[in-house]
């Protein structure tokens, strides 16, 4: 039996593997492990989610923890080879742009085992982003490029990836938010808030470029404190974020305003329940900038580039930076009524998990030329 691992290791993973591993159970006869590396380990960050998703418990699980890039990345590249050649796999899956990602395409890369990239082709265009490292490494070593968006195709193309590799399947996070946008909205979410659907905006920051510097994060804080002057913000605080909010002594900005509600991280399902009724979603995170395009909601990007630019060009995002005041002044235009309403983008329809499993049913039966498989 054919056997395929998957890797995880941040939460963003997680939405994105789950649909996967469902649709290769139905689909083929392959035996699949999960390993996750531990890159996130609080159990608010990592166990939930995979409750929240159903996705089974991992097979393995390293425990790297925390640590520089080159110290996490290295830990994991020693402990995935191990098993690796303990497990013997015919093909490795990874997702996004992660550390786990990148080690885990370097050490197949070492041991001659094919590598499946999910999410490939997305480009920021920022060497700055060690997120963009990572993506640019794992898919000039990936034997599958599974891309979300034709933009994505059109950057490996003209990086030189062979036709042959890049298989247009659509986004699969948007796979899991479909299927579990009903049982989020059950939830009682927005009563134990006090919230009213559309009466509220939520922030997410988590970024090392926006909440490691003072001067940027003390700016984002004021310009979310402006927005909740005309509406309550809810604020689910990463850890890092909460570590360097309380070291740089920022919390006063919370004190002052009642309407700007710092929580605790959320589960995937209570998190969807909160975004899928927000008015406005203010961010850094990349997968949100997919949900909220998928879900109609308007979102601000903090941040100067993006890798996702289809939600600009196509969704519902804009990318606003960190000034503060251009961050208050686009605020202000959604809140006022002229948000950007976009459309869904193509293959973003809840089925990419079922076209990457007949990708990788093709790849392991020997048919590697097999034409895309979005097409059918």
């Amino acid at each position: 039996m054919k056997k395929v691992i998957h890797i995880v290791g941040a939460r963003p993973n997680f939405m994105k593997v789950a649909p996967i591993h469902r649709a290769i159970a139905a689909r083929t006869p392959f035996q699949q492990v999960l390993i996750h590396t531990g890159q996130h380990y609080d159990v608010k960050m990592s166990d939930v989610f995979f409750s929240d998703l159903g996705l089974p418990a991992p097979d393995v699980h390293l425990g790297i923890g925390s640590g520089s890039h080159a110290q996490q990345t290295a830990r994991m590249m020693m402990e995935l080879e191990r098993v690796f050649q303990e497990h013997k796999p015919d093909l490795v899956s990874v997702v996004g742009d992660v550390n786990s990602t990148v080690a885990a395409a370097m050490v197949t890369s070492k041991l001659a085992i094919p590598l499946a990239h999910v999410e490939a082709g997305l480009r920021s265009h920022s060497r700055h982003q060690p997120e963009e490292i990572n993506r640019v490494v794992t898919d000039r070593l990936s034997d599958l490029l599974l891309t979300p968006s034709r933009d994505a195709d059109a950057n490996l193309l003209k990086e030189g990836a062979e036709p042959a590799r890049i298989h247009l399947v659509g986004n699969v996070m948007i796979d899991s938010l479909l299927a579990s946008k009903a049982k989020a909205e059950q939830l009682p979410v927005l009563r134990t808030l006090d919230l009213a659907p559309r009466g509220y905006a939520v922030c997410t920051l988590h970024r090392p470029s926006n909440v490691d510097d003072p001067k940027v994060l003390g700016g984002l804080l004021s310009a979310v404190s402006h927005v909740a002057s005309r509406l309550p913000v809810v604020f689910p605080v990463h850890p890092r974020t909460r570590k360097m909010i309380s070291e740089l002594r920022l919390s006063a900005d919370f004190e002052r305003n009642p309407n700007l509600r710092a929580v605790d991280p959320m589960g995937y399902l209570e998190f969807l329940a909160l975004t899928s009724q927000a008015r406005l979603i203010l961010t850094d995170s990349g997968g949100l900038q997919e949900e909220t395009t998928a879900l109609g909601v308007p979102c601000l990007t903090l941040r100067e580039q993006t890798e996702r630019p289809i939600t600009v060009d196509e969704g519902t995002n804009e990318v606003v930076g960190v000034d503060p005041e251009r961050i208050r002044l686009a605020a202000d235009r959604v809140l006022d009524g002229h948000g950007k309403t976009g459309r869904v983008p193509e293959f973003w329809d809840g089925r990419a998990s079922e076209r990457i499993a007949d990708v990788f049913l093709r790849f392991l039966e020997g048919e590697q030329g097999a034409l895309r498989v979005a097409s059918a």
